[in-house]
C-alpha cells in the first residue's frame, strides 16, 4: 500500500480548540510523543551521530572517585565531571536542601580540564554556597535505587544477568535528584547559546546530562562489580537499553508551566499540528503507513501490559492495553478491507480518531495521537527546530483599551466565566517551604502569613476586565496603566500570548477543585517525555526518563527504528 500526498492544506483536519485541550483533566492524559523533549533530543543526537565515551573511570570498591565523559557532536564537544560517593542510607536525599548524594556532576562546554575537575570537586558538594566556572550548563545529583541496584550489582558479580522481572518493578538503577542551570550556582544563562548551539533547544542540556545520569548508572554498575569479581559480566545490552533514569517532580513544575507559556504553546502547537497533518494524509488500499501504526499500537499494548507501576488516579495500564487492542482490531481492518466501522473515507485516520474519542479511556486515545506523529516525522522535527520561545512580556501602549477589552473577552471567555465567589475559590495558597525550600500548596488559614506564589489568573484578569469595562473606550494602554499599575503584568501576558491557542491551563489553581497532579503529568509525560509516571498524594509524580533509549554505541552508528515503549528484554 502506498500514501497519496495530501492534496489540502496542512490545516485541513483543524488542530483541536483550547477550550478542548487546555482543561487540566484533558492536559493530564496527554501521553508522550515525537516532539516530548526526551524524546525530540534523542532523535537529534541520532540524526547527527553524537559520540559519547569515557574518558576518566576512577571509582574505587567503596564507590568513591570521579568520571569524566566526553560529548562530541558534529561542531564541537562537551564533557560531563561525575563524583562518586558511598551511599549512605541516612545522609542522602532527593531534596533540595540535602547535603548528601549518590553522585554530583556538571556539563561543561569545551573538554574536561584538570583546571574544571578540581574547581567542580570543590564547589559541587557546597550547592547553593558553591559557584560554577563559565563553562558550566547544569549541576546535577542523583542517588540509587538501593534494591535494584544492589541486586544488579550482585547479579554481574556472580556472572550472570539481573532478573528482568526485578528490573521491571523500577525500570532504572539511579534517579535523577536535582538539573540545574539557565544560571543557577553561575552556570551559563540558556538565552545566551543561541539557537544554533547544539545544546540550544528547548530543555536540551538538561535532557543530555540526564542521559548521562542513565549511562553513568549503567558503567557504575558494571564497574563495581568488576572490581568486586574478575568473573564479573556486562550488562546485556538489550538491558542497558531497557533501563532508564528514574525522575520525581512535584508542585514546582505548575510554576513552570505559568512562567513558561510560550514554551507550552510552542510544544503544543507542534503536537496538535503534527497529529492534524496525520488526520488529513489520504490513503490508498493497502497503505504501509497502516500497518507501520499497527506495529506502534502493538508495541504499546506490550509495553502497557507488562507495566508493573501501580497509579492512584490515573487510568490503568491494563486499561488503557484494553483500549489500544480496539485501535488495533480496527487498524487491523483497515489493512484488510480498507474500511472504517464499514464504511470507506479518504482520510481514515481522521475517522478512526474521531471514533476513538469517544470510544477509548484518554490515556488511550492520547497514545494513539500521539503515535499519529511518528507517520509525518519531518512535520514535527521541523516544528521542533523552529521553537523560539522568549520568558518576557512587554507592554503595547498604544493599544486601547477597548481593543484590549475585546481580546479578553476572545481568548479568556473562560476565565471571565469561573465563579470566584464562593469560599472554595481561594481555599488554597502556594507558598515556598522555609524548612525545605520548595513549593507548597497550602490552606489559607494553615499559612496565614505565607506570601502567595501562585498566578492568579482567573482573579487577575476579572478585575483587569472589570477596570477596562469601567475606562473609556479610546483611552490607551499606557494611560490605563499610569491609572491602574497593579494590572501591568498580567496586561502585558495578555497582550504578548495574543493568537497564541495553548499558553495556559483553564483553571483556578488556589480552589479547592483543581488537582495539581494534572498540570505536574503534562510537563512531565508530554513536555519532557517520561514514561510509567506513578502519581502520589495527588500531588508528586515518579517515572522513568529515556525509557528503551538508545546506548551511546547505538546513537554513533545511526539507531534506526522505534525505541520507545520498551518491551521487557528477553535474553538468550
Amino acid at each position: 500500500m502506498s500514501v497519496t500526498q495530501n492534496s489540502l492544506p496542512a490545516n485541513a483536519i483543524a488542530p483541536r480548540s483550547s477550550d478542548v485541550l487546555m482543561k487540566p483533566k484533558a492536559l493530564g492524559a496527554l501521553q508522550p510523543s515525537r516532539v516530548s523533549g526526551a524524546r525530540a533530543f534523542m532523535n537529534k543526537m541520532v540524526r547527527e551521530r553524537w559520540d559519547i565515551s569515557v574518558q576518566r573511570f576512577d571509582i574505587d570498591a567503596n564507590a568513591s572517585g570521579t568520571v569524566v565523559y566526553s560529548i562530541k557532536t558534529p561542531d564541537r564537544e562537551f564533557s560531563f565531571i561525575g563524583f562518586s560517593f558511598p551511599p549512605s542510607r541516612t545522609a542522602r536525599t532527593g531534596r533540595i536542601i540535602g547535603r548528601a548524594w549518590d553522585m554530583m556532576g556538571t556539563l561543561n562546554e569545551g573538554p574536561a580540564t584538570e583546571a574544571d575537575i578540581e574547581s567542580a570537586r570543590v564547589e559541587l558538594p557546597k550547592l547553593y554556597n558553591g559557584r560554577a566556572t563559565p563553562n558550566a550548563l547544569i549541576w546535577c545529583r542523583s542517588n540509587r535505587s538501593m534494591r535494584v541496584f544492589d541486586q544488579t550489582l550482585a547479579a554481574l558479580a556472580d556472572g550472570h544477568q539481573p532478573e528482568v522481572s526485578a528490573l521491571s518493578e523500577v525500570c532504572y538503577l539511579m534517579r535523577n535528584t536535582g538539573l540545574d542551570g539557565n544560571g543557577t550556582f553561575g552556570t551559563r544563562s540558556f538565552p545566551s547559546l543561541g539557537r544554533d548551539h547544539p545544546l540550544g533547544g528547548v530543555l536540551q542540556a538538561q535532557l543530555l546530562t540526564a542521559y548521562l545520569m542513565r549511562e553513568y548508572s549503567c558503567d557504575l554498575v558494571e564497574h563495581l562489580a568488576a572490581l568486586k569479581c574478575t568473573e564479573a559480566v556486562k550488562l546485556d545490552p538489550a538491558i542497558r537499553r531497557y533501563l532508564g533514569v528514574g525522575n520525581g517532580s512535584a508542585l514546582g513544575l505548575i510554576f513552570f508551566a505559568h512562567k513558561h507559556p510560550r514554551l507550552i504553546d510552542a510544544i503544543l502547537s507542534a503536537r496538535e499540528n503534527a497529529i492534524a497533518e496525520a488526520r488529513s494524509l489520504k490513503l490508498d488500499a493497502g497503505d504501509t503507513r497502516v500497518e507501520d501504526l499497527l506495529g506502534l499500537v502493538r508495541r504499546a499494548i506490550t509495553f502497557r501490559r507488562q507495566d508493573k507501576m501501580v497509579y492512584e488516579a490515573f487510568t490503568s495500564s491494563q486499561t488503557v492495553a484494553d483500549d489500544l487492542e480496539k485501535v488495533a482490531g480496527s487498524l487491523e481492518a483497515l489493512l484488510r478491507t480498507g474500511l472504517v466501522d464499514g464504511t470507506r473515507h479518504v482520510r481514515a485516520f481522521d475517522a478512526l480518531a474521531r471514533q476513538f474519542e469517544t470510544t477509548l479511556s484518554p490515556e488511550a486515545y492520547e497514545t494513539f495521537l500521539s503515535l499519529l506523529i511518528e507517520l509525518v516525522p519531518d512535520v514535527s522535527d521541523a516544528a521542533m527546530l523552529e521553537i523560539d520561545a522568549p520568558d518576557e512580556f512587554n507592554v503595547q501602549p498604544a493599544e486601547t483599551a477597548a481593543d484590549l477589552l475585546a481580546t479578553i473577552r476572545a481568548e479568556y471567555d473562560w476565565a471571565l466565566r469561573t465563579d470566584l465567589s464562593g469560599p472554595d475559590a481561594y481555599r488554597y495558597i502556594w507558598y515556598k517551604s522555609e524548612t525545605a525550600e520548595e513549593p507548597r500548596r497550602g490552606a489559607r488559614e494553615e499559612v496565614p502569613d505565607a506570601l502567595d506564589l501562585g498566578l492568579d489568573i482567573c482573579g487577575g484578569i476579572q478585575t483587569l476586565a472589570d477596570d477596562l469595562e469601567a475606562s473609556d473606550p479610546d483611552l490607551t494602554v499606557a494611560r490605563f496603566l499610569m491609572k491602574h499599575p497593579q494590572h501591568r503584568f498580567i496586561l502585558s501576558r495578555i497582550q504578548s500570548l495574543r493568537g497564541r491557542r495553548y499558553h495556559t491551563p483553564h483553571a483556578n489553581i488556589n480552589s479547592d477543585a483543581f488537582v495539581p497532579i494534572d498540570l505536574v503529568r503534562l510537563l512531565n509525560v508530554a513536555i519532557h517525555g517520561i514514561d510509567k509516571t506513578r502519581d502520589f498524594l495527588n500531588r508528586n509524580l515518579r517515572g522513568v526518563l529515556y525509557h528503551g533509549a538508545p546506548t551511546p554505541q547505538d546513537i554513533r552508528s545511526g539507531h534506526t527504528g522505534p525505541w520507545f515503549y520498551p518491551p521487557e528484554p528477553v535474553l538468550a
